[in-house]
């Protein structure tokens, strides 16, 4: 995560940190964060690999939102790769696996973050369009244009992580920032990465989101003069669960991981306390990798179906192909099915 994962990092301006990595301090919290990362990275390569199974399986990525999620959860599960390194090195206080490997380590884990959240964005937009008016943006929402955008994304995402490969190396036993680096290259750096990794794509999901529900509120009073429509209501209700729940898990597990970076610039000394939390703070950005499965499966119908087809085969729901077909544009379909999917 940036190398920012072993506490050594947060002292790019040669702070003086406190020896609070003694066993007879941290020997039960670094079992537990070991058991924690451990548990992260089961779940997340394997709800992840249960996405992609899906999708090529039974959706064949036959629509944009699916091409959309497919990439995601690529990322996701590519994501957790890195996680037993940053586990090892955090536990055992040292990096065994070269320098090489660090720079490796580094990049990959970066271009799979920014991959993620990328897609994510980009999910939120499709969403509205799906939702908005779907035979307006019906050309931009074809599977061949989805896999453009999403190639796009992953190429994009290679530029705010290129740094890594120049600067992170295996320095004193540790995957770190080189020491040489000027402290106004580390803010520079952190800054760069809050605003393409966390504050402007949060901004874009809150802003299409936000417009999508109000939107949705609104066709549905103004439809039948202004009578309750049961359907609209479910369906702003379901839109309305998906925007705080995608938003909410989001700003959760990643926003405290970007706070503890920036005050570990104003530290003149780390302490213990601190060290943990910054621990925790990045498992949690982990774990936003392994919530997106949990999110399907809890939000989108279509997808518990899938899951239960591939998990339980002799008992095949009916219907299994088709439900996510959004690319059929008729309004009221694609409204109804838009929304099996969770974006």
């Amino acid at each position: 995560m940036f190398g920012f994962s072993n506490f050594s990092d947060l002292d790019p301006t040669g702070l003086v940190v406190e020896d609070w990595l003694s066993h007879e301090d941290l020997d039960a919290f670094s079992i537990v964060m070991a058991v924690l990362y451990l548990l992260v990275c089961i779940l997340g390569l394997a709800g992840n690999s249960l996405v992609i199974v899906t999708v090529l399986k039974l959706d064949k990525m036959s629509s944009a939102t699916t091409v959309y999620i497919f990439n995601l959860a690529l990322a996701d599960g590519l994501f957790m790769v890195g996680l037993p390194f940053i586990a090892i090195q955090n536990f055992q206080n040292g990096w065994a696996f070269g320098n090489l490997a660090c720079k490796l380590v580094m990049v990959l884990d970066g271009i799979n973050q920014f991959t993620s959240v990328f897609c994510l964005t980009v999910m939120s937009v499709d969403r509205y369009m799906a939702l908005v008016d779907p035979l307006r943006f019906a050309h931009w929402r074809t599977p061949r244009r989805a896999k453009i955008i999403a190639g796009f994304l992953w190429l994009l995402s290679l530029l705010p992580v290129l740094p890594m490969a120049v600067h992170f190396s295996a320095n004193d036993g540790l995957c770190t920032m080189d020491s040489q680096v000027a402290s106004d290259w580390w803010l520079a750096f952190i800054c760069y990465t809050f605003v393409l990794g966390f504050a402007l794509p949060f901004a874009i999901m809150l802003v299409f989101y936000t417009t999508l529900v109000i939107t949705l509120r609104n066709a549905r009073q103004q439809s039948l003069g202004g009578a309750p429509s049961p359907e609209g209501q479910r369906l702003e209700n379901q839109v309305t669960r998906m925007v705080v729940a995608v938003v909410l898990t989001f700003g959760v597990c990643w926003l405290p991981f970007y706070v503890f970076n920036f005050c570990s610039l104003y530290l003149s000394s780390l302490m213990l306390d601190f060290a943990r939390g910054f621990e925790f703070v990045v498992l949690l950005s982990y774990a936003w990798s392994c919530a997106n499965p949990i999110l399907y499966a809890c939000l989108s119908e279509t997808f518990r179906r899938h899951f239960r087809t591939l998990l339980c085969p002799r008992k095949r729901s009916p219907s299994i192909q088709g439900d996510d077909d959004t690319e059929g544009y008729d309004l009221h379909d694609t409204t109804a099915c838009e929304m099996g999917t969770v974006a």
